[in-house]
């Protein structure tokens, strides 16, 4: 009989994505009994020892099974009792925090940018006439300072901040409002999903699909990478948050989703994925 938490043969052809490796990975195995003088046939399910100095620890997050020698200095007799433990997360609440933090992330990047730009278009507002003429004086410098002359320009990068700063003042102010209020959602939305909240889960899926149809516009003008990846990656939040999160009530719903975290969560689990002796 092979070792705890050693697999003969893969189970399938695609590898699973293992949330708790990569957390591990990052911050280390959560190990109990590692300062136990001696371990006890009921704390099999975390400590094992079969012969000599070394145990077996499994880790209470992604099952992993690491062999350590018996500590010189023991601080306590046996290891800690289930009611001194506190679980990590792990299997679909593990997987849930980090994809909703990961979106959270994104969406609080959002922010910042939009906010910057309303504040920026609120400046040009109040400071078109002075900037008009700096930038007016600045292009035509760079062109007879080439060899070449004074002429309009159309298109471009200069062109767009040529006819942001012929707009009106009624105009830059409007499209400022607008940038701040959907900086101020997409903020709501961060605050909410990093704290896993329902209800933020429903305004970003509202929020994201009903600019689907934009981006898909945007793509068909003019197709860059950074369009082509918002939008693959807004199709990923929409496709996470309907089938995953269960929204809706597809696939059960609200009901089907707390019941699927609960079976993942708590000492059963770590029970139901118990090795054999």
């Amino acid at each position: 009989m092979p070792p705890p938490g050693v697999q003969a043969e893969p189970r399938r052809f695609v590898p699973r994505l293992h949330y708790e490796l990569l957390v591990c990975g990052v911050s280390g195995h959560e190990l109990v009994g590692l300062d136990a003088a001696h371990v006890r046939d009921e704390d099999a399910l975390l400590v094992r020892q079969f012969s000599g100095e070394e145990r077996w620890h499994r880790c209470l997050r992604c099952d992993s099974w690491v062999v350590l020698e018996t500590p010189a200095e023991p601080a306590r007799e046996h290891p800690a009792g289930r009611d001194e433990i506190v679980l990590p997360l792990r299997g679909r609440p593990l997987r849930d925090k980090i994809v909703l933090r990961a979106i959270a992330i994104d969406r609080a990047v959002h922010f910042v940018v939009l906010a910057l730009l309303a504040l920026l278009l609120v400046l040009v507002a109040n400071n078109a006439h002075d900037l008009r003429d700096a930038f007016y004086k600045v292009v035509t410098d760079l062109q007879t300072s080439l060899g070449g002359t004074a002429r309009p320009i159309r298109g471009g990068f200069v062109g767009r901040i040529q006819e942001l700063l012929g707009s009106s003042q009624g105009t830059l102010h409007a499209a400022a409002a607008a940038l701040g209020a959907y900086a101020l959602l997409e903020g709501v939305e961060a605050v909410g999903l990093w704290y896993q909240r329902r209800w933020a889960e429903y305004l970003t899926f509202i929020a994201t699909t009903a600019l689907l149809p934009l981006e898909v516009y945007e793509l068909t003008q003019r197709a860059t990478v950074f369009k082509v990846t918002a939008l693959v990656v807004n199709i990923a939040v929409v496709v996470y948050l309907l089938l995953a999160k269960r929204l809706f009530g597809l696939r059960g719903g609200a009901a089907a989703e707390e019941a699927a975290r609960a079976a993942d969560m708590g000492w059963p689990a770590l029970e139901r994925a118990r090795p054999n002796a």
